[in-house]
């Protein structure tokens, strides 16, 4: 590959190891990681960064979460809510917070009042502002991964250690469902993902409440679909090719119908750091389902 392929951009404002992302129109949100509290905005066309804010000082990062919010009434078009969820070490000292973002780069400090709660994470609170922690006792979240799904984007999909899955109603912040992985693998700093193109699809043809979404990690692949109307998970084993069959703790991104894995890290006999790039074809795999 030419090394025109890649470009140096402006060196990050801190060391970042375990951050987790979210693109936002022309940013990208990096929330925390497992030895800093800041959170900033690096703007992509600008090639630049600003400060957001910092988790508050009792919060420990250890391989959290972070997602966002998908408000179907949104009247503010210039915002949008973050989750951040996790817990710092074996089912303790967890945190859940949430956050208005309104981009820094568009000087809101010289806005009116109602800015003022923004950018900020605050407790994540009920209908009756009662802070609402996610997790059940002995929920170990490091490494945790999440997705958001469901008719009116109100489930909340979770996956964490010791090969558990759960389902989070976000509107009445109750869990309505857990279920074990069929996986001897650690399930954890793993890929999880949404199968947005086929779940649309499905419900258009069968106008049935089915949600579909593929997780790896090591040796560990598979299709998982949530039933809603009978509240159960259907998984399918998938094949994951030698080359990544022992790494974990990789980047990933999923774009359209094809996922790609950056790098991963492995603890065989001793620690391996990869630097390759794998592409995973969603459509290819669905079509042999």
């Amino acid at each position: 590959m030419s090394n025109q392929a890649f470009q140096n951009l402006k060196e990050l404002p801190i060391p970042l190891d375990g951050s987790q992302n979210v693109l936002y129109k022309h940013e990208i949100l990096i929330c925390g990681d497992t030895e800093q509290k800041a959170c900033y905005s690096y703007n992509i066309l600008k090639n630049e960064y600003k400060f957001i804010c910092e988790y508050p000082s009792i919060v420990e990062l250890n391989g959290h979460c972070v997602v966002q919010l998908v408000e179907n009434n949104n009247k503010h078009t210039n915002k949008i809510t973050l989750l951040s969820f996790g817990s710092s070490w074996v089912g303790q000292n967890k945190h859940t917070l949430m956050m208005e973002y309104v981009s820094v780069w568009d000087n809101i400090s010289n806005k009116s009042n109602e800015f003022n709660n923004y950018n900020k994470w605050t407790p994540f609170t009920d209908n009756q502002n009662h802070p609402i922690i996610i997790g059940r006792d002995g929920d170990d979240y490091r490494g945790v991964r999440a997705v958001i799904g469901g008719s009116n984007n109100h489930l909340l999909f979770i996956t964490y250690r010791n090969n558990n899955i759960s389902v989070f109603d976000l509107n009445t912040f109750q869990f309505i469902k857990h279920d074990t992985l069929p996986t001897n693998d650690d399930i954890c700093y793993h890929c999880f993902v949404l199968n947005l193109e086929n779940v649309q699809g499905q419900e258009m043809k069968t106008n049935k409440q089915n949600y579909q979404m593929l997780l790896f990690c090591d040796k560990t692949g598979l299709s998982i679909t949530y039933d809603k109307d009978n509240n159960i998970f259907q998984f399918r084993q998938l094949h994951v090719c030698n080359n990544i069959a022992t790494f974990y703790a990789y980047a990933y991104v999923c774009i359209n119908d094809v996922i790609l894995f950056f790098g991963g890290c492995s603890w065989d006999d001793e620690l391996r750091v990869s630097k390759s790039v794998h592409k995973y074809s969603i459509q290819e795999i669905m079509d042999d389902i």
